[in-house]
């Protein structure tokens, strides 16, 4: 890549990241659209100004899914850029970076992708999912960054040290991440045509694996005592129910995700492309498209959510994204004949009206978000702060900005910092026993998400939010718990 299509790149990774902040600016105020992008904040927070892993000072914890993004945020509270410039910055740092593989990608795997612009990258950067993801706090697109990065130099290179670094990198921002050693595996297996070379290759992915995946494993150990973090185990506790629908209609859920936007119109040139990866027998190319259908189907298995926007399988995308729009630019006949030029045509112009639609109703998506968390979430722990006593005890769903702004010792009944509540997550009756025996003082949560816990307790404080009632949810309530 020449130095001006970088550039390119480069702003408008800027340019699409600022817009979706000016405009959540304008519908209320800055933010992040997650609670969880303040667990973030906290256990940063704590490392940066006390050296202490630690969701609520004084108390380490395992609660972080993700201890490099925590380092990295970590970063801006010592330099006093945090909370929000330098994790803007890094979302931004993560979909140009991601915008960067993806294009260089393009162009080592497809000899006929030779365009005047960077027509892959300017997708990426303008993919709704993806720019949502970069302002939101989240280590998501800093993760789909380096799973991308992997999965290129196994479609591309024989680097297999490299893929393996790549792939405990990737462990390092979330636990998913593991699962990319199955397509390094395969790739190696089918790429090289001997054993000697399947071994050493191997060895080399093992080698470069193992340098950091073995103090991730005891830094968890030492945290949490399990080999995971604790929200491994507690999200999945928490929607254990969903796994009551049928598997069929779980994946297609799911696979129906990537697909809504401009990945609607390359859906087509996936198939076109993995098509022609199989004729041509390109095994890494093939094992890293593989990957994107089967981490959609673990997540069926064992995780089927499909809210935010599927930000779960938001990795898998731009892999996804990359190969569609090769499908797309290369695979019909140049020069195009006649009877299909109307088709390429309406399929092009399709795609760029997908791709700039989606990305403008992605910003006002965002700015809602960011509304509804900063209205209810944000607003409560406010309060909380002022008027709740600092040596009080309070339990609550959503602990994010309480634990950031909020200054008190909580009870998570999510489980990410209390995981002794994750075998009785969705059991309200246990829980009411448990918060008796904690002796908590405080419930902060939204009323219908607690409906046994809540019923007979007067409210305390009410957030009286207008944009959670607008999408048809609660405003979040204080109770007093320990003088029912």
């Amino acid at each position: 890549m020449k130095r001006p299509e970088i550039f390119l790149l480069a702003g408008l990774s800027i340019l699409a990241v600022m817009v979706y902040l000016i405009v959540s600016a304008l519908t209320y105020r800055l933010g992040f659209p997650l609670d969880d992008a303040w667990i973030h904040q906290a256990y940063a927070r704590s490392l940066a100004l006390h050296g202490e892993w630690a969701f609520i000072p004084g108390r380490v914890s395992g609660g972080s899914t993700s201890p490099l993004w925590t380092l990295l945020l970590a970063a801006g509270h010592r330099l006093g850029l945090a909370p929000y410039g330098w994790t803007y910055m890094l979302g931004v740092l993560s979909l140009f970076l991601l915008s960067l593989v993806c294009e260089r990608s393009a162009r080592r795997i497809s000899l006929a992708y030779r365009p005047r612009l960077p027509w892959v990258g300017i997708l990426i950067t303008l993919e709704y999912h993806l720019v949502w993801a970069a302002g939101s706090g989240m280590e998501t697109l800093f993760h789909a960054f380096l799973v991308t990065a992997a999965l290129s130099v196994l479609a591309g290179s024989r680097r297999y040290l490299l893929a393996g670094l790549l792939i405990v990198l990737s462990v390092w921002v979330r636990p998913d991440g593991i699962t990319l050693l199955a397509p390094a595996f395969l790739a190696a297996l089918l790429v090289e045509t001997t054993w000697k070379d399947r071994l050493r290759a191997m060895g080399n992915l093992l080698l470069g694996f193992s340098m950091l995946f073995i103090p991730y494993l005891f830094l968890n150990l030492l945290l949490a005592g399990t080999p995971w973090p604790s929200t491994f185990y507690a999200k999945q506790a928490e929607y254990a129910e969903l796994l009551q629908v049928n598997i069929f209609e779980r994946f297609g859920r799911l696979l129906l995700q990537p697909l809504i936007g401009v990945g609607l119109s390359l859906s087509l040139g996936f198939i076109l492309f993995l098509a022609d990866a199989w004729k041509r027998r390109r095994w890494g190319l093939l094992a890293g498209m593989a990957w994107t259908f089967a981490f959609v189907a673990l997540y069926a298995i064992r995780l089927p959510v499909i809210y935010q926007y599927g930000r779960y399988l938001i990795p898998a995308m731009p892999i996804f994204l990359t190969c569609g729009l090769l499908g797309l630019l290369t695979y019909i006949p140049r020069p195009v004949p006649r009877w299909l030029w109307t088709f390429d045509t309406a399929w092009r112009l399709l795609t760029v009206a997908l791709l700039l639609l989606f990305y403008a109703i992605g910003a006002g998506a965002f700015a809602q978000d960011v509304a509804v968390i900063e209205s209810e979430m944000v607003a409560v722990a406010s309060w909380v702060s002022a008027n709740v006593p600092s040596e009080a005890l309070v339990a609550a769903h959503d602990i994010g900005a309480l634990g950031y702004f909020g200054g008190h010792e909580l009870v998570d009944m999510a489980g990410l910092v209390s995981p002794e509540v994750i075998p009785f997550i969705r059991d309200e009756a246990r829980l009411a026993a448990y918060l008796d025996e904690r002796g908590a003082d405080y419930l902060v949560t939204f009323p219908d998400w607690y409906p046994l816990l809540t019923s007979g307790l007067q409210p305390l404080y009410e957030s009286g939010g207008d944009f959670a009632p607008r999408q048809g949810q609660e405003n979040m309530v204080v109770y007093p718990w320990g003088c029912r």
